[in-house]
């Protein structure tokens, strides 16, 4: 591998970890165009180390908040008298950071019991899966654009003025519908063990090849009706365990094997280059990608995702 290849490949990375089109599936693509069928995977979990120190740094404040809750619950010390944000559902009371840290542990269980039984799958699946997997992480985006539209449009509801003369029948008729929608937009006190469960699962799905794990980490988040700002934070918090976890399983796997040929396959030259790339184009792709899900466009990548699936469909 040159360096220019490894910086290719660690902008790719840097890109696609955070932009909900999967890094992994990328990767695979792009590894086989250049030919580069037998790159160590020690490799690919590297260039998730250099998006995951971009991780720490653009959500610092927060994470730095969560370790506080914890060492606070730890030590059973009180909280700070202005440590109070209504507006903050994962980290903005004493209450809801320790739910955060509850859910970041039952997610990652998860997502390492679902990632222990894939990353037996991932070597023997060919190209073409890894486009279909493109194509599911399309219907993903779809189906959390849908559900955060539905989820606004229950909000509206609840807004509307009860109406007056002559409007009894709608009122009545709509008093369901209203307390229904009341529910699901009333103030969450924290992330719960059950939609921990559900994102940690969408997580592990996200480690195949092709399916974007922030794009099904947000859609299961949206699924369990958490709002689409603490769904995208939540999301790349929850990834440091999960991308942490297989570093240390590639290194084990690495430090076995370093007698042998697999060692002399990675160079460290190209791997810097890439990884640095991987990271500073990470932290830009993470910048844009929190404005957008703010917007609430994350379809706009399942309209790039639907045709490149189709194409590795047809030619791989």
């Amino acid at each position: 591998m040159t360096v220019i290849q490894s910086v290719i490949l660690g902008i790719l990375q840097g890109i696609a970890e955070f932009l909900p089109i999967s890094s992994s599936g990328h990767l695979a693509v792009c590894q086989h165009l250049f030919g580069l069928e037998d790159v160590p995977l020690l490799y690919d979990v590297m260039l998730h180390i250099a998006t995951l120190v971009a991780v720490c740094i653009f959500f610092r404040k927060k994470i730095a908040r969560l370790f506080c809750v914890l060492f606070r619950w730890i030590f059973r010390r009180p909280s700070p008298e202005d440590f109070d944000n209504p507006e903050d559902l994962l980290s903005g009371s004493e209450e809801k950071g320790r739910k955060t840290i509850i859910a970041v542990i039952i997610s990652s269980f998860v997502t390492a019991v679902i990632g222990i039984v894939t990353s037996k799958l991932i070597p023997e699946m060919p190209l073409k899966v890894t486009a279909a997997g493109f194509i599911v992480t399309a219907c993903l985006l779809f189906f959390s654009s849908f559900m955060e539209k539905k989820r606004a449009k229950d909000c509206a509801v609840t807004e509307q003025p009860e109406g007056e003369e002559g409007q009894a029948g709608s009122a009545a008729e709509g008093a369901s519908d209203k307390t229904a929608a009341s529910a699901s937009c009333k103030k969450s006190e924290g992330l719960t063990w059950l939609q921990a469960l559900i994102i940690g699962a969408m997580q592990g799905v996200g480690t195949l090849p092709g399916i974007s794990r922030s794009g099904s980490t947000i859609a299961g988040a949206q699924f369990c009706k958490v709002p689409r700002d603490a769904a995208g934070e939540y999301s790349f918090i929850v990834s440091i365990p999960a991308i942490l976890g297989a570093f240390l399983l590639t290194l084990k796997d690495y430090l076995e094997l370093r007698g042998q040929d697999v060692a002399a396959k990675i160079q460290v030259l190209p791997m810097l280059f890439g990884c640095l790339a991987a990271f500073v184009f990470g932290y830009i792709a993470l910048f844009l990608l929190m404005k957008i899900i703010k917007k609430g466009k994350l379809e706009w990548f399942a309209c790039y995702l639907i045709p490149l699936g189709i194409a590795g469909l047809i030619f791989f």
